[in-house]
């Protein structure tokens, strides 16, 4: 992560700009909060989002990461006057030597991630719900690549997108600037649960939160690193890793634990660790 153990342990001394974070016993919810400029990506957001994401990764009790949004759009994708530009936002948050690319922010979070998603999503807003491992929208949610409108291409979003769409329908999305519908969306793979309204989707991630909060975080994130890891693993190898990285789950405090509790006939209490 761009962050380190030591940089994120002051979190909660921290002003954000563009972030509203906040942890309910082991989910740890990130809101985009630039609504004014429809939640368009500008550096320091991407940084206070690089920072609560390292938190997350760093942290033993977080065990789920929802990202949520303010205003009339998830987000707008990057704003590219910002990048070209001086940033003096009041964020408080280390600066980082070289720009996060929006792309990998999610890459190490090894972390279940849930996309609340209650409107719009543009161009290189795509980045982050691709991130995600989970996706709920309200049937009101649109997903649009209008770059090739601007002369532009989505590159990043591309290439994030083919590893959860068929690739034609990617490049053809990209091409022609299409907008997709949440049925769309959720018949591709990109949406992975559907939501009857506003309250039915804070409903939804609660539960499945809570779901997920009933099994092992350590397995979890092993599971997670190694999904994140086979991406530059020869398949040849790919087998040898993930036995290695079983052995690895066996000793964990959370694996003896649920063996333990299951020898036992008792819900386990997971640490974690």
């Amino acid at each position: 992560m761009l962050y380190s153990v030591e940089q994120v342990a002051t979190i909660w001394q921290q002003t954000f700009a563009f972030l509203l974070v906040e942890q309910t016993n082991n989910v740890l919810t990130i809101t985009l909060n630039r609504a004014e400029k429809k939640n368009a990506l500008n550096p320091t957001l991407v940084s206070e989002l690089a920072y609560a994401l390292s938190y997350a990764h760093h942290t033993a009790n977080v065990w789920v990461v929802v990202l949520a949004a303010k205003g009339s759009v998830f987000c707008a994708g990057a704003d590219l006057k910002a990048f070209m530009q001086t940033d003096e936002s009041a964020s408080t948050i280390p600066i980082l030597a070289q720009q996060p690319i929006i792309g990998n922010l999610f890459r190490q979070l090894h972390k279940p991630c849930i996309a609340r998603l209650h409107a719009p999503v543009y161009a290189g807003g795509l980045l982050l719900v691709a991130g995600c491992t989970h996706v709920v929208a309200t049937p009101n949610v649109t997903f649009a690549l209008p770059e090739v409108k601007r002369g532009i291409f989505p590159f990043q979003v591309m290439q994030s997108l083919v590893e959860l769409m068929p690739a034609r329908k990617v490049l053809d999305w990209c091409m022609r600037a299409q907008t997709l519908s949440v049925n769309e969306a959720l018949s591709y793979g990109l949406v992975t649960h559907l939501a009857q309204n506003e309250e039915d989707l804070d409903a939804q991630i609660a539960a499945l939160a809570a779901d997920i909060c009933q099994y092992s975080p350590s397995a979890i994130r092993m599971g997670l690193t190694a999904f994140d890891e086979l991406r530059n693993i020869p398949a040849a190898e790919q087998h040898q890793y993930l036995s290695s990285m079983l052995m690895q789950t066996l000793q964990t405090e959370d694996a003896m634990e649920g063996i333990m509790a299951f020898q036992q006939k008792r819900d386990p209490q997971w640490k974690g660790k």
